[in-house]
């Protein structure tokens, strides 16, 4: 299906491991490609394709970290200008990539990559399987373009990795077949993509959504149908988003166990120890978990 022949800490991934570096160290040159991408989501993309020809590095990572409240750095700003490519998300979930990047920096970008097709437009492009596959493929290229010596390496990496999101779809489509039509809520749009691929019903309500995608608190009205929604079971799951937690979606969370509805946790950067594809197998086999 996908298969194709500061205010934070900056953490670089290095053939799959990540490293703090502090703003005052400074790097050795090597003659190996340099990628940056502005989470570790995008990162562990990168990473599956570059294999151990590229230096990759994200700008914002680790379980516990709000991607939205990350401060540049100058230590961040040298990393994106010193990248042979910058991977991001785009639409404006990552705004301070584009504020970085130099004139005719080799870039891919998550979200133009979303398939046409794509009924959700939702910005979280990190939970839609067939654009990372698509991120992987460009990376690929561009990687092969810079580094022509390892250009077959980087390619059937990213096939490798598309065959992997097969089976992470597969899972889904199952998902889609036997839940489709059941309704959820969540905390923040997050997992739209997954969402959507598996055929739910987000039952959110929409000021409830707009209100935390803007970070703001929603009105109490919207407060108490989401509440409604969870005490008289009309949604079969919550998903919970820990890395924007607050008052109101802990009160969901609790709710939500109080009354049997189960809680899958959706995150925007990657759990502690996983990688891209880890991640987004666990969030599915959760999700089917809870929907029983």
């Amino acid at each position: 299906m996908f298969a194709r022949v500061a205010g934070l800490s900056v953490a670089v991934a290095t053939a799959g491991t990540l490293v703090l570096v502090g703003c005052g160290q400074s790097h050795e040159p090597t003659g190996e490609p340099k990628v940056v991408a502005s989470t570790d989501a995008w990162a562990s993309v990168a990473q599956a394709v570059a294999g151990d020809h590229a230096k990759v590095s994200a700008l914002v990572s680790g379980a516990n970290t709000d991607p939205h409240s990350f401060e540049v750095t100058p230590a961040a700003a040298a990393q994106v200008q010193d990248a042979t490519l910058v991977v991001y998300n785009g639409d404006g979930y990552d705004p301070f990539v584009d504020k970085l990047l130099k004139d005719g920096q080799a870039r891919v970008n998550a979200y133009q990559l979303l398939p046409a097709d794509s009924t959700d437009k939702n910005e979280h492009v990190f939970y839609s399987l067939r654009t990372a596959q698509q991120v992987a493929n460009h990376v690929a290229d561009d990687l092969a373009q810079a580094d022509p010596d390892n250009a077959d390496s980087y390619h059937a990496n990213a096939k490798t990795f598309g065959q992997q999101l097969d089976s992470i779809a597969s899972l889904q489509d199952n998902v889609a077949d036997k839940d489709r039509g059941k309704a959820i809520l969540a905390t923040e749009p997050v997992a739209s993509h997954l969402v959507s691929h598996c055929g739910l019903v987000d039952r959110t309500p929409h000021d409830f959504a707009e209100a935390a995608e803007q970070g703001s608190d929603p009105s109490p009205k919207d407060v108490a149908t989401a509440l409604d929604l969870i005490s008289t079971k009309q949604v079969a799951a919550l998903l919970f988003n820990p890395q924007t937690a607050g008052s109101v979606t802990n009160q969901l969370k609790q709710s939500a166990e109080s009354h049997g509805v189960p809680v899958v946790t959706v995150t925007e950067t990657l759990p502690d120890g996983t990688d891209y594809i880890t991640w987004q197998r666990r969030t599915t086999e959760q999700l089917a978990a809870a929907l029983g």
